[in-house]
């Protein structure tokens, strides 16, 4: 099926949808339809943000902005020239979804509620006419003499001038066999912003204490973070873990997930300042057990737990406190190693390090260098960003250049 000025959008996700707005919004006449293999729009739009939604990140200058990308940066900077952060916020404004920056300047809906950007989208794609066809997986796309687009799903075949590959990450490589078949480079793909498992971890016991701020640094790899860190029911998360695994994504995945890595509980003070706060401790608090305050804001939890791996009884004073185990604690404050031994990502929160090549695409456009008509938005390309609304804010941007440009070269 197709009328004289068609656009196909594959795939019902941020980028997608973007997509497919700001294609109707260029051209009022073309037909546009969203193609979606599963049973639900905007799935990772829903859960993201622990079902808040990370719209985006209060950061507006692109070259900073560009730094929070392990991959594919320095391909953005055009597509962030004409959709930025500032634009995104100023749209679902617009639209009635008024936006709020918390303290570490991620973007929320006021709402706290990922439904209001959901319903935001299907309304304004609504309004527009665009069409949304679920359970319309795309088996094959073939290009004719004429140029022309053939699309194959299970049910039904369209034709149409361009389309819009929209269809996210997956570490599988398969899921992207159909823009192989159209001559495109697939860098291959691994997870990235995953959980690290620690299975023999003496802190497993502790789940839910987190730091304010903790540094972790993989052994044998020059990547560190500083960040919150969150202590799980099954290992580390948090940004500190979340934001390194999508820095060392390659390097992690050739390891299999297997590695060690440190954390210092308390970076802001060095190894000297820190011996220098245990000893003031212990000669101004020399009755109290060691293990009943902790030093600097640490949880309690996770000081008791520190105190008893350095070998220090519940009762121990600091009167009594034998000098080795004052440095075994402070080593363990400076330089707790763990073992991982896997990772857990969270269904349809994890991202992608890898897809199609962003060598054979025209950023200025999004359109592919080797199919003419067929352009990219997504996940579904080889960038990705750290967490905090980042991976969000290139779905947007991207799906934003790849519509006005569809439209505008309707034949």
């Amino acid at each position: 099926m197709s009328n004289s000025k068609t656009v196909i959008v594959i795939g019902a996700g941020a980028a997608g949808f973007f997509a497919a707005i700001r294609c109707a919004t260029v051209s009022p006449d073309c037909q546009v339809i969203i193609l979606e293999k599963t049973t639900k729009v905007l799935s990772k739009v829903k859960v993201s943000g622990g079902g808040r939604c990370n719209v985006t990140h209060a950061c507006f200058d692109i070259k900073k902005l560009l730094s929070f990308y392990p991959r594919g940066g320095k391909f953005l900077r055009p597509v962030f020239k004409n959709f930025s952060p500032t634009q995104t916020v100023e749209w679902f404004e617009q639209r009635g979804v008024p936006l709020k920056t918390e303290a570490d300047n991620r973007i929320f809906p006021v709402s706290d509620s990922s439904q209001s950007i959901i319903d935001c989208l299907e309304e304004e794609a609504k309004h527009l006419g665009v069409q949304v066809r679920l359970q319309s997986a795309v088996i094959d796309i073939q290009k004719t003499e004429n140029q022309d687009f053939i699309i194959q799903t299970p049910t039904q075949q369209y034709i149409c001038q361009k389309v819009i590959l929209a269809a996210g990450g997956h570490p599988q490589p398969q899921h992207y066999q159909i823009a192989a078949a159209l001559g495109h480079q697939i860098v291959e793909p691994v997870p990235s912003l995953f959980t690290f498992n620690t299975p023999n971890s003496p802190f497993l016991e502790l789940a839910g204490v987190s730091t304010p701020e903790s540094k972790v640094k993989i052994s044998g790899v020059d990547m560190e973070q500083t960040q919150p860190l969150l202590i799980t029911h099954w290992g580390f998360s948090g940004p500190a873990v979340l934001k390194l695994s999508a820095w060392a994504a390659r390097e992690l995945a050739e390891r299999n997930y297997r590695f060690d890595f440190q954390i210092h509980w308390l970076p802001k003070y060095n190894q000297e300042q820190l011996l220098q706060i245990l000893q003031t401790k212990k000669q101004d608090s020399p009755q109290q057990q060691v293990s009943s305050h902790s030093v600097e804001g640490l949880p309690l939890r996770l000081w008791k737990s520190l105190c008893a791996q350095a070998g220090i009884e519940a009762a121990q004073r600091w009167v009594d406190l034998p000098k080795k185990n004052l440095n075994k604690l402070l080593d363990l404050l400076t330089r707790t190693v763990l073992q991982a031994e896997g990772k857990t990502t969270f269904k349809e929160e994890f991202v992608t390090a890898g897809g199609i090549s962003a060598e054979d695409i025209d950023w200025n456009t999004m359109e592919s260098r080797v199919c003419k008509g067929l352009y990219f938005a997504g996940e579904i390309i080889d960038i990705d960003g750290v967490t905090g609304g980042f991976n969000f804010q290139a779905a947007w941007a991207t799906g934003f250049v790849a519509g006005t440009n569809a439209a505008q070269m309707l034949s």
